[in-house]
């Protein structure tokens, strides 16, 4: 990145995706994604001349996504006990109900997920290719499909037959 209009255009591209990853981490909760999105963009802002080209600039900035949300988590646990019942306000349309009702169940399920495994998952659910996700995370592109698989099999079990 050598200019500020660069910038621009990379937070353009990748602030949806990122503030996505950062509502799945906090349970949909707005407030916290808001704050950990908008500290991802000013790390990759101060750290764009470190950056060597070795991944893709998305993988670049997901994986400074996942530890920023991890890092957040954290120091929430620390402070003090994060509510994951509590869910924030979602207008509800009368139309969505049922639609936002397995929203608030599938954010629900994937906070029950280890790490690794919201990690996967989130990153799926952005669409992020395969390949790279394996790179993000470290392992190989086999035992990614193998774990992404029982993730899949597990939240379908968890929002279909548990209730939250």
């Amino acid at each position: 990145m050598d200019t500020n209009e660069d910038f621009t255009q990379l937070f353009n591209l990748h602030y949806p995706k990122v503030m996505r990853l950062c509502k799945g981490y906090f349970n949909g909760n707005e407030t916290l994604a808001l704050d950990a999105a908008q500290e991802v963009f000013i790390k990759v802002w101060e750290k764009q001349t470190s950056f060597r080209n070795k991944a893709s600039i998305s993988t670049w900035i997901f994986r400074i996504a996942v530890n920023t949300c991890l890092m957040h988590l954290r120091k929430t646990a620390t402070k003090r006990e994060l509510q994951m019942a509590e869910m924030p306000d979602i207008k509800q349309e009368e139309d969505n109900k049922d639609q936002d009702e397995k929203l608030r169940k599938m954010y629900a399920c994937i906070q029950k997920l280890d790490e690794a495994g919201k990690m996967i998952i989130l990153l799926v659910l952005e669409a992020v290719a395969y390949p790279e996700i394996a790179n993000i995370i470290g392992i190989t592109e086999d035992t990614l499909r193998v774990k992404i698989h029982r993730i899949k099999k597990n939240l379908t079990q968890c929002v279909l037959y548990e209730n939250i």
